[in-house]
């Protein structure tokens, strides 16, 4: 049994130039619907982020969308999530995602998805959410990332404690692995 129900996967708005970034974002959505979890994501259609979406419906899950308003207008929203949140603006969809899932995945994307990343970090080393999070590491997208967390804690911004949270998975399977031992972690009181 997973400890994870619903999963909150960030990634791309965009498919990104290496092929292997969408199959791993239908890779992930295969797995979350054969382990009965859902999808939390950003509510829109394009790129990676629909690839996820639009995997977990075709294989008969659930998807949640948070999206503000202003992507509405720009008419990039998913309409066929099972249930999709408009909202405001960035923050409040981040506070919204966080509130549905148990767990955060990143594939690769950009300036948001990083945003989005270290906004649930943040969050929780300041005790506002005990959810873990991974990066899913398609063919060494975030390796340059984990080596500069890896620099932060060396020049004494980050602790080891807080390093070892940004957990790294090698394929979709790894990921959801990692990120359920952590959530049966996190709900028995123990650190990850």
């Amino acid at each position: 049994m997973s400890h994870i129900r619903r999963l909150a996967v960030y990634c791309g708005s965009a498919p990104g130039a290496d092929p292997a970034f969408a199959d791993a974002a239908r890779e992930l959505a295969i797995l979350m619907v054969e382990r009965d979890i859902e999808l939390v994501y950003g509510g829109g259609r394009l790129g990676l982020m629909g690839i996820v979406a639009d995997t977990v419906l075709e294989h008969g899950g659930r998807v949640f969308g948070v999206i503000p308003q202003t992507l509405v207008d720009h008419e990039v929203a998913h309409r066929g999530c099972t249930e999709l949140h408009t909202v405001a603006d960035m923050h409040e969809r981040k506070a919204k995602m966080t509130e549905l899932c148990d767990a955060f995945v990143c594939l690769p994307g950009g300036i948001g998805t990083l945003d989005e990343m270290f906004e649930a970090w943040t969050w929780n080393a300041l005790g506002y959410h005990a959810q873990p999070f991974c990066l899913l590491n398609v063919h060494g997208y975030w390796d340059r990332l984990a080596d500069f967390m890896d620099h932060v804690m060396a020049s004494g911004f980050l602790s080891e404690a807080r390093r070892k949270q940004l957990l790294k998975a090698q394929s979709p399977a790894e990921a959801l692995d990692l990120l359920d031992e952590a959530a049966k972690g996190a709900a028995q009181g123990v650190t990850w």
